[in-house]
């Protein structure tokens, strides 16, 4: 007998929502058996945050420089362009030429990029008062020597 596109319709459907109904079910099902077969011990520290077994000193608000989010934000650029041309090399015998090509403009377009940020300085780390010139006097005296 055959099926018609409406049965298979109904029937991939069907599945779907048997699906996200046990997903849901599995979900709640962890979540409540965690609620009842959790531990209940309430005490004075059972809170308070702790790790490797120091207890924590101070606000956990910290300041962080903007430089810290910057060397995130650039992390992920220049993941995102190995991940893009991983996925290139996969496939560069279906590309050809052209993937060559395009594989090329688009390291062309990061590196101009990467040099714009060498330029305006934001790949520079130092900050502006370590950069002043040390003065090095040219001969070493030696102030504490005492005549023999």
């Amino acid at each position: 007998m055959p099926t018609t596109t409406t049965t298979e319709v109904l029937a991939h459907n069907w599945a779907f929502a048997v699906f996200l109904v046990v997903a849901i079910g599995l979900c709640s099902f962890m979540l409540v058996a965690a609620y009842f077969l959790g531990g209940r011990a309430r005490a004075r520290f059972k809170n308070t945050p702790y790790e490797s077994g120091i207890a924590s000193v101070g606000s956990a608000r910290l300041r962080l420089s903007a430089k810290f989010y910057l060397v995130a934000m650039f992390f992920v650029i220049f993941d995102v362009e190995a991940l893009f041309l991983y996925a290139w090399s996969v496939s560069i015998v279906e590309s050809g030429w052209v993937g060559f090509i395009e594989a090329a403009i688009f390291i062309f377009v990061l590196l101009v990029g990467l040099l714009y940020l060498v330029r305006i300085g934001a790949l520079d780390w130092t900050p502006t008062r370590s950069k002043r010139r040390v003065h090095q006097p040219d001969a070493i005296t030696n102030i504490n020597s005492h005549p023999q």
